[in-house]
Formats: C-alpha cells, structure tokens, sequence
C-alpha cells in the first residue's frame, strides 16, 4: 500500500511540475549578448561605454541613442555621427572623424577594382567584431541603384567603415573611433534600428574650397552633374531639417525624392540637368562559344599589320584621356574580344580599369574596327577570342 501511494504521488508530481518547467522561457540570446561574446568588441564595450556616456551627458544628449546617422565627405575626408533618442527628434550631431586614408577619385563606385569609394544612400547591414581592420561596419553596397548603373556582372562588393587606417574602397578611421562608432551602432541596432543609415558625399557642400573643386570636376565630367546635384539634394535638406528625406531609386537606377525634397541646393528645386552616362553593353549576335579555339596556326592580323594596329591603340588611348576621373595620370585597361571566322570583332568586353565613359567609347571603337584576317588552324578559318592592355596616360 505504502509503495502505491509512492506511485500515484510521483504521477502527479510528474504532470504537475513538467508542464511547468517546459513552459519556462529560456533566456533569450541578444544581439548585443552576441557581439560582446567576441573579445574584440567586449574590450571595446569596456573601455568607450563609460566615455561615450560622459560626452553624451556633456553635449546633453541622452545615452544611448536610439537613432544613429552617419555622412562621410569624400574630399573633405570627414565622416560625421548624428545622433537622436526619438523618432521624431531632430538629429543632433555628436563628432566629427577623420577619415585617415583615400581610395579613388569623386564619382560613384561602379565595378570591382576600381579601388572607388561608393556615392550614395546606404545603410549598415553587418556588424563584423572579427574583421582584419579591428572592427567593422558593412554597407549595403551595391545598392539598387548601383546595380543598375554599375558593372551588370562585377559591380563590386565588400565595402565597409573600418578601423586600422588602410583602404581599397572602403571607409577607414582610427581604431579608437571605429570603437566609439561600433558601440554606438550597436546600442541603436539593439534598441530597434535594423537600418542605420550611411549616406556618402562626395564634398562638404558648404565648404567653399570642396565646393570649387567639384563645380570643376563638374565641368570636366559633366555626366556626373545629374548624381551630384541629387547628392546636394539631400544634403541640404538634412541641413535644413536635421531629419532625412525618402528616398528610393526609379527603375533608370536615379535616385528619386518626394515633394519635400526641393529644399535643393539652390534652393529652387530645381531637376538635375544632366545624368549619369549608362555603362553600354557590346551588341548582341549569335555566337556559339564553343567553337571558340585556344590555339591556331595563324593568329589573326589586323589590316596592316601589327604596326596599324598599334597606331589604332595609341589613336584610340589620345581620346580616353579625356575620361580619367580627378587627378588620375594614368590607367591600365583590359579588353576582351573575339574575331570571328570572318575576321569580325565582336563582343568586346572591358575587363578592368575603365569607367563608364572610358568603356563605352572603346566598345563603339572596337565593334567599328576593319575586318581582320582571321585564325587559322589545320588550314581553316577559326574563331579566336584575345585579350588586349591598352595604356592611357596624360601627355
């Protein structure tokens, strides 16, 4: 008997407690429980918490915020941090970084390895505590836009602010700021911000001297007017109202605003006059790749001769010049294209090493070229796909 009540009291403590405990909720894992698992952050969290919260008390801002804005100029090599607590505060600016290092030139990134600094509106969507450069905040680059205007196949990636003051494309500071920039981050992706916004200038547009400066880059490379005047839209309605604009990307890749946003730089609303030139494809034809050899008897001859070829290259390096963005001297690009069996060149192909302007004159350039003599291989014409490096320098 005494065993039987021992049994019917273990049922029911069974049914009464495990429901209980499998209900409990187990502690739930954070994302900033996540970052500070890394030694790198969690160092960081020691030594800038306790200062952040002190700068913040001294500018009388509340700590943490839960709103992060970031602008970074260009040529001005500054990267700006605004801050606010809520969503319908205006945005307060809390410090001025130095960006210690400069990739590229003005004017947006448009394909892998043209070491250029995106122009544009992006936002943070990676927090790295494990990055070869401290710590690091991705962007979202290619944007929408980007990908529409930039290179269809290798726009480019991997952009980020970051600290050990080296760059390739990217935006570097100090190792002590990226860590007062990443705590702050960090706190406000917490707190609910899933879009910390990074919009990219390419000047300091109330800066005089930035400002000549690119009224001359301007007028140099006029295709880059339509993005930069849409660039100080948003500039100076930030300016004017601490708070952002809409902004979205029309299916051209421009970037497009609502109403409010003619608040523009000359204060007139004004449309950009100009816009940004398209990168252009090769012409389509049929083709059929595996036909293609890899080696022949005869390779394929220009008319005239290697030395007509060369002065086609040197004619045809004389007008890229006039494409180099900024102070760039010089630049090497690489071409890809077939001659077909009837000594037509077809699908030519910039690799690497030209913008947009650059890429579409030597693909108008090369698609115009004289038939060639083809390949040769066992004694028949063959399709042949080359590669070639054309030189461009200033004189």
């Amino acid at each position: 008997m005494v065993m039987l009540q021992r049994l019917l009291l273990l049922l029911f403590l069974t049914r009464c407690v495990t429901p209980a405990v499998a209900q409990t909720a187990a502690p739930s894992f954070t994302f900033m429980d996540y970052q500070r698992s890394f030694p790198v952050f969690n160092d960081a969290m020691k030594r800038k918490e306790d200062t952040l919260m002190k700068q913040f008390e001294e500018k009388k801002l509340e700590w943490p915020a839960r709103y992060v804005y970031i602008r970074s100029f260009k040529y001005d090599s500054q990267l700006e941090v605004w801050v606010k607590h809520e969503k319908n505060d205006v945005y307060k600016l809390f410090k001025t970084y130095k960006v210690c290092a400069l990739a590229g030139t003005l004017g947006p990134k448009r394909m892998q390895g043209d070491y250029q600094v995106p122009e544009g509106f992006y936002y943070i969507n990676e927090f790295n505590p494990r990055s070869t450069y401290h710590l690091s905040l991705g962007l979202n680059y290619p944007n929408p836009s980007d990908r529409l205007l930039g290179d269809s196949l290798q726009p480019g990636g991997d952009i980020y602010i970051h600290g050990s003051c080296v760059t390739t494309g990217c935006i570097p500071i100090t190792d002590l700021q990226i860590e007062e920039l990443y705590v702050l981050a960090a706190h406000a992706k917490s707190q609910g911000q899933d879009f910390i916004p990074v919009h990219i200038f390419p000047i300091n547009f109330k800066n005089q001297r930035s400002a000549d400066y690119l009224a001359k880059y301007v007028k140099d490379f006029p295709e880059y007017k339509g993005l930069s005047d849409h660039l100080r839209q948003v500039y100076f309605y930030f300016e004017k109202r601490k708070n952002l604009p809409v902004i979205m990307t029309n299916e051209k890749g421009e970037y497009v605003f609502g109403d409010e946003i003619k608040v523009a730089a000359d204060d007139d609303g004004r449309a950009p006059e100009r816009k940004m030139v398209r990168r252009r494809e090769a012409t389509p034809v049929p083709f059929d790749e595996t036909e293609l050899v890899n080696s022949v008897n005869k390779l394929p001859v220009y008319p005239g001769g290697s030395t007509a070829f060369q002065q086609f290259l040197d004619d045809l390096s004389k007008k890229l010049t006039a494409f180099l963005p900024g102070d760039t001297k010089k630049t090497f690009i690489t071409v890809e294209y077939i001659v077909n069996r009837d000594g037509k060149v077809i699908l030519p192909k910039v690799l690497k090493g030209a913008n947009n302007e650059m890429n579409n004159l030597i693909i108008e350039k090369f698609e115009a070229m004289p038939l060639w003599t083809p390949a040769v291989r066992l004694e028949k014409n063959v399709p042949i796909r080359l590669k070639q490096t054309i030189y461009v320098e200033m004189p």
